[in-house]
């Protein structure tokens, strides 16, 4: 069997572009991928497309030498980024073209499940509203009410994830913002319970002192993480931060540290509990696999980051159906409502759960039409990152 094609498209998600991708071969088997991250969807599009050249004529089958291929071909221009995005897509859809070669899901190629159902928490469910108390409150019961036992949410504000927008430059919160960042997050705690898990997202936007200031306040709230309290350039930064952080509350990173090699000082350091790969940036369901592992000889759990398009929910719930120490899923609670119609199968989301079907693969198809039907955003648009 060879590769013949891969071709690619970019679908508008809701609030980022989707990437998506279809590999094609001789013997008219396919597999489908995704490969989102953003801003700059339009960047991931292109790598995308490069890589596809490159793997035209490779047996699709072989699908840990096509990574490493890729890998240490694109070395040259950086392991991370557009590029171990791309790389990300690619094994994606080849992991899923084997499972249908083969007539097996995707869990049974990374070694078998421990489970199926694959516990999810909410995020993207503050979406109308003030940044007050009631608002956030009222919209975490919506939530409990659907059967989710975890959430999270960024309580400081962060409306604009561009630097100069909302920013303080300094990474700084007023005292006021500080205590409404609090209050809102008290709110949210006493709106759903004790037994609700709270996950706090800072997104690597407050400067140290600020950082630290707010863990104190908020591990009162049995917090279940505190999310990226520093960006990932640095490894001993976070240490330190988790020196000065109540050893109460948990920290967990890992959106932005790219393959086993970004995660290994994490881990050497005992800097986090959780970590949480992006199965689009890390690396694909491959990669992933092998990061849970490496945490796990830490006793690190893995709560893999996903606010992305149906294909990452679906392969990333693959892979945790395949590791021992899971954790949780990320899962947008409030998605573009044509997520289900790009796919041949819907989501199964039941009770806070996304359960896994038998079928071969990732268990669905891209159906073509309908992502024509939502086509990328390509010019500025209010409230999207393109």
């Amino acid at each position: 069997m060879k590769i013949t094609d891969v071709k690619v498209w970019l679908v508008e998600g809701v609030k980022y572009n989707w990437t998506f991708l279809k590999i094609y071969t001789d013997e008219g088997i396919t597999g489908v991928g995704e490969a989102t991250n953003w801003p700059g969807s339009q960047i991931v599009e292109a790598a995308a497309k490069e890589l596809g050249k490159r793997i035209i004529g490779l047996d699709p089958m072989r699908i840990d030498f096509i990574w490493t291929k890729l890998y240490r071909d694109l070395n040259w221009v950086g392991p991370y980024g557009a590029s171990m995005c791309a790389i990300s897509g690619i094994d994606m859809a080849l992991l899923d073209l084997k499972g249908k070669a083969l007539g097996v899901p995707v869990y049974d190629l990374l070694g078998g499940a421990f489970r199926t159902k694959i516990q999810l928490y909410a995020n993207y469910w503050f979406t109308k509203g003030g940044h007050n108390s009631d608002d956030y409150a009222s919209q975490a019961l919506e939530v409990k009410a659907a059967g989710f036992t975890g959430l999270k949410f960024d309580p400081f504000a962060h409306t604009n994830y561009f630097y100069g927008e909302d920013l303080d430059t300094s990474l700084s919160l007023s005292k006021s913002e500080q205590n409404r960042a609090f209050e809102v997050s008290k709110a949210v705690r006493e709106a759903v319970g004790e037994d609700m898990d709270i996950m706090i997202e800072t997104h690597a936007m407050l400067n140290f002192k600020v950082a630290i200031t707010m863990a104190k306040r908020l591990a009162s709230l049995d917090i279940t993480w505190y999310e990226e309290p520093a960006g990932p350039e640095n490894p001993n930064t976070l240490k330190a931060l988790r020196e000065r952080i109540d050893p109460n509350v948990s920290i967990c990173v890992g959106e932005r540290h790219y393959t086993r090699h970004g995660i290994r000082p994490i881990l050497e350091r005992h800097i986090c509990d959780v970590i949480m790969p992006d199965i689009t940036r890390c690396g694909g369901p491959s990669e992933m696999k092998r990061m849970a592992t490496m945490a796990e000889a830490y006793n690190v759990l893995i709560a893999p980051h996903n606010p992305n398009g149906p294909l990452s929910t679906l392969a990333s719930g693959h892979v945790c159906a395949t590791i021992p120490n899971f954790f949780r899923q990320e899962f947008i609670f409030k998605d573009a409502p044509w997520r289900d119609s790009v796919i041949s199968h819907p989501l199964d989301i039941k009770n806070g759960q996304l359960i896994l079907s038998k079928r071969p693969g990732l268990g669905v198809d891209l159906i073509e039409e309908e992502m024509e039907k939502h086509p990328g955003v390509r010019e500025n648009k209010e409230g999207f990152y393109i």
